[in-house]
């Protein structure tokens, strides 16, 4: 599989990108989108993520979800080490193709590297009277152990 078989096209006109079928993302300036991913059956938000050009073409051949990693500066194919690749059900693009939306089925049903099923797995209280702003745990059991999986390595994505 190449990614050289994905082409994007040139963003010419708002109609063309707005009401157009041609795929024509606007990376930012670091050449990057960001990517929202979603559970296929719940619509949980499990994780935002980013892709540059190679990543966005390597999930559109694959149909299994890769990103870019700021943090590492390279690719990313999620649940490769762990065996929670996701794969995706669709696909979708914004209105102005700077943003991806994947819905994906992940085997095991955590998306987390932290162990938890979403990488959303606290709020934070929003309104008056709530001063310190101390963060609740939404998911009060991991899906799986961490350690178990990538071994007690520092956590490569946190700097």
């Amino acid at each position: 599989m190449s990614s050289n078989d994905v082409r994007f096209s040139q963003r010419l006109t708002i109609e063309q990108v707005e009401e157009g079928h041609e795929l024509a993302p606007k990376f930012d300036e670091h050449g990057l989108i960001a990517c929202v991913t979603t559970a296929a059956g719940s619509g949980e938000v499990l994780m935002l993520g980013y892709m540059n050009a190679e990543a966005l073409k390597k999930t559109i051949l694959s149909g299994e979800a890769h990103y870019y990693s700021r943090s590492r500066k390279t690719l990313w194919h999620k649940g490769a080490t762990s065996g929670l690749v996701q794969k995706v059900v669709e696909m979708r693009i914004d209105d102005d193709q700077d943003a991806v939306w994947l819905r994906v089925e992940i085997p095991g049903d955590a998306s987390c590297h932290v162990g938890y099923r979403s990488c959303f797995y606290r709020s934070i209280p929003t309104g008056e009277g709530d001063q310190t702003r101390a963060l609740r745990f939404e998911e009060s059991e991991k899906s799986f152990d961490p350690s178990a999986v990538y071994g007690d390595a520092p956590n490569p994505t946190v700097l």
